[in-house]
């Protein structure tokens, strides 16, 4: 048989009395003196991990002056056209006296690979004697004299640019034999005039044009030479050389 207490009615609690007592029972008490504190073992221990990963960490001492100036063992085989063989053969001497009482690199030529090899010795001592060895070399092969690729090796800012003239414009037969006359003109003159206003070496081998000079130098001389390519009658390249140059005078 059920109790009484079972057949009692529900107490009536309004609902602002039931809103305070559900904000009671979220609220959570807490007793300071129940967290952990951090004792002075536990920084101990922090302090011995942070010197741990310190030392873990590797430390590399400063390059020395010795170090710097090593030289990694190189070596270059610069191919040679086969018109060029009797020229280079001519000015063995004057190319090969530079690399190796200057630059201090060991050269020799291959007749039968038709080739100029270069490598590094115990006694190079400057980190691009090869490379501007290389590019005195290939100076030369492209058609270029001795003095004028001289400068490769003597000064680090001269380079050597090389384009075609179908690269500018594609052309066949008459014309394009009209448009390396018009990058010669007549006995040269104006190939002369483009690198006296430009301070740059012009060579002009068939199709192929290779220029030697500074980067500011180079761009200038290609301006003049493809706008000959385009059909620009040489005195408008005249003119405009004329103006650039007393803009460097005046620069310089």
């Amino acid at each position: 048989m059920a109790s009484l207490a079972s057949f009692k009615a529900p107490s009536v609690v309004s609902k602002k009395v039931q809103k305070q007592q559900q904000k009671d029972d979220d609220d959570i008490m807490i007793d300071p003196e129940s967290l952990p504190t951090h004792t002075a073992a536990a920084q101990d221990n922090d302090v011995a991990m942070d010197e741990d990963t310190d030392a873990s960490k590797p430390n590399f001492a400063p390059a020395s002056a010795a170090e710097l100036k090593t030289v990694t063992k190189g070596y270059r085989r610069i191919p040679i056209p086969h018109h060029r063989m009797a020229p280079l053969k001519r000015s063995w001497m004057d190319l090969y006296s530079p690399l190796v009482e200057h630059m201090k690199l060991q050269v020799r030529m291959n007749i039968k690979s038709r080739t100029v090899e270069l490598r590094t010795s115990k006694d190079t001592g400057d980190t691009g004697a090869l490379q501007k060895g290389a590019d005195f070399v290939r100076a030369f092969a492209l058609g270029f004299e001795v003095a004028d690729a001289m400068a490769l090796l003597r000064l680090d800012d001269i380079f050597l640019d090389s384009f075609e003239i179908k690269d500018v414009k594609t052309l066949h037969g008459d014309h394009l034999a009209r448009a390396i006359g018009r990058i010669a003109g007549r006995d040269g003159k104006t190939k002369f005039t483009i690198e006296n206003a430009s301070k740059t070496r012009i060579v002009l081998a068939d199709t192929k044009i290779h220029i030697l000079g500074s980067f500011q130098n180079i761009k200038i001389a290609r301006d003049a030479v493809v706008s000959l390519i385009l059909g620009s009658p040489p005195g408008k390249v005249y003119a405009t050389l004329r103006t650039i140059s007393s803009r460097m005078k005046e620069r310089f």
